[in-house]
């Protein structure tokens, strides 16, 4: 097989993780290791039983492909031209509006006979979470089995795929991308062979010392195969000595930095791990059959009927074998920091996410917003989908009907053909249709959950008056984005947010509506109340809980505007400068 492309050259990173180039050298570090992990154990973990370590055990029978012997563990678990040409077509979100996004979902199953068929199903309700891939790694007489796509879930397999995947655990992932290139590669779950057996992960989240792992691992021999943060994870677990599995594990999320819920599957274990912060969310659930269910939403396990259980804890490693559940910390762990957006625009309302009803805090943020910015107006509308429920909340607060008067479009695929006359704001009116009975001479309030770079809001106040409209009013959900985010959720750089460069007033102005309201933050805080502190705000305030330390981070932004301009070579390569602490103090002042 031929071998992929070799990444593009990357800066030296400024700082690099405290990586030994050294594995473990023996099982006594492992023995070591592991009476470190039963000392970090609360006391009611100790009532079940850990794995035991046996200073020799043999290799795990295992069948990998004859390309698995190349120089890199990942080598022959990708197909051969993963890299497709990148058309103009494959810059078209799924969504034309400035919106942060999702990096991805995940899903793992374990002790169902239908698992890949439930993982797919699975992967559905978590669509909303990642829409340019999609993959299941399943285990079948001790043999992991991978397909993987570029698309939609429903695209992406079909009845002959999921006959390919039979075994009663598996492990599913829904990716988001910033550009098209070397997509097929990159998506999950990845699947590697070292010297015990196999191992899948599929990974949610963003790690801040990716490239300084990564070239530390290069200098040491190890070879890539995608630009994934999360293929660095399999060559720290690949490098380790560590046994039995689940340790070798967490001596590789102990070098990691940054936002991870990830699953792992292996022959005969399912892996859950939560990063100490919690950025991301994970819950498990069980099914009447007994199965265990993993996911990034409990919208996952309501349609694959498994009862939600309780969260992954933060820094928690949760191991699913023949024995049962075992639960393990990964390491003392700070202060939780979860990831506001997942209540704000996210996660599905139907979803229970860090503990609290979507829906109830979306509710409740616009009950606020009516409060704290009321507007003489005929009619509450929303941006749909992720305003409606605010909207809602907000109508009821100040007694003006709710209607619906921006119809969103869910059949425009990746591609279309624009006619040769420009048609202006053309992205827009592809996903959103105005209903001129409900806004023709009416005094509108319209409430969205955000604004990012303010490009679309100001096509959809345009949108409305010419519908008309006789008084706009723009009211948001969420305080002001005015900083990027290093946890997996894609945001554009914090000189292209339009709340880091403009006043309220001067965002007015620009997006044209007669008034303009955001979500104070104290009244957020607030609302949370004891809950508060374990919330990472760092979009809002430029205060990051764990700081990205290196000379470029990953960049997940919105490039195009509307997916139609703009040019990938401005992507450059998805990466951009990382602040620093000098720049931060200057600009967000303590």
């Amino acid at each position: 097989m031929a071998s992929a492309a070799p990444a593009p050259a990357s800066p030296a990173p400024a700082r690099r993780s405290p990586l030994s180039s050294k594995p473990s050298a023996s099982a006594s570090a492992s023995a070591a290791l592991s009476l470190r992990l039963r000392a970090r154990l609360p006391p009611t973990t100790l009532s079940k039983p850990l794995f035991p370590l046996k200073p020799s055990l043999a290799p795990h029978t295992h069948r990998l492909p004859s390309s698995a012997a190349a120089g890199s563990p990942l080598s022959g678990f990708f197909s051969p031209g993963g890299d497709r040409p990148l058309h103009d077509d494959d810059a078209l979100r799924d969504e034309s509006d400035d919106k942060p996004r999702e990096e991805c979902g995940v899903v793992g199953i374990y002790g169902d006979p239908e698992a890949s068929r439930l993982c797919y199903l699975a992967l559905h309700a978590l669509q909303h979470r990642g829409q340019e891939g999609a993959g299941i790694v399943a285990v079948h007489d001790n043999v992991l089995q991978s397909i993987t796509g570029v698309g939609l879930v429903s695209e992406v397999f079909n009845q002959p795929k999921l006959d390919q995947l039979p075994g009663s655990s598996a492990i599913g992932h829904v990716r988001y991308s910033t550009a098209g290139s070397s997509m097929l590669k990159n998506v999950q779950p990845f699947v590697a062979g070292y010297r015990f057996g196999s191992v899948g992960v599929a990974h949610n989240g963003n790690l801040v010392n990716y490239r300084a792992l990564r070239a530390q691992l290069e200098e040491s021999g190890s070879i890539f195969n995608t630009s994934s943060d999360t293929e660095v994870v399999l060559h720290l677990i690949a490098i380790s000595k560590a046994r039995p599995f689940f340790v070798r594990i967490i001596e590789a999320c102990e070098k990691l930095k940054g936002a991870y819920s990830m699953v792992f599957l292996t022959e005969d274990k399912l892996v859950a791990v939560r990063d100490p912060h919690g950025f991301r969310p994970l819950v498990m659930g069980r099914r009447s059959n007994g199965a265990y269910v993993f996911a990034s939403e409990t919208c996952a396990l309501d349609l694959i009927e498994a009862t939600y259980v309780r969260e992954v804890n933060p820094g928690e490693v949760v191991v699913i074998d023949k024995d049962g559940e075992h639960n393990l910390c990964l390491m003392p762990h700070p202060e939780p920091k979860q990831c506001i957006f997942e209540h704000i625009y996210f996660s599905l309302p139907n979803s229970i996410v860090f503990g609290r009803s979507v829906y109830e805090s979306r509710s409740k943020y616009g009950e606020i917003l009516a409060t704290e910015s009321p507007a003489e107006c005929d009619v509450v509308i929303a941006v749909p989908d992720s305003g409606v429920v605010a909207a809602l909340g907000y109508a009821a607060k100040i007694g003006v009907p709710f209607q619906q008067g921006l119809i969103r479009s869910h059949y425009v695929g990746r591609t279309f053909i624009e006619p040769n006359q420009s048609i202006r704001d053309f992205g827009v009116k592809l996903k959103l249709a105005p209903v001129r009975g409900v806004l023709e001479g009416k005094r509108v309030v319209v409430v969205d959950d955000s604004i990012v770079r303010g490009t679309t809001s100001s096509k959809i106040v345009r949108l409305i008056r010419e519908a008309g409209a006789k008084e706009v009013h723009m009211r948001i959900a969420s305080p002001p984005i005015i900083a990027s985010c290093y946890y997996g959720v894609d945001t554009p750089s914090s000189e292209e947010l339009i709340s880091n460069r403009m006043t309220v007033e001067e965002i007015r102005e620009f997006i044209g509506s007669d008034s303009l309201a955001f979500l104070s933050f104290d009244s957020l805080k607030k609302y949370l109340s004891s809950d508060s502190p374990n919330f990472c705000y760092a979009c809002f305030s430029g205060n990051y809980p764990v700081k990205p330390t290196e000379v470029k981070v990953k960049r997940v932004g919105d490039f195009l505007d509307d997916g139609l301009n703009g040019s990938i070579e401005s992507i450059d390569g998805g990466w951009v400068k990382a602040r620093t602490e000098k720049e931060e103090k200057v600009e967000h002042p303590v």
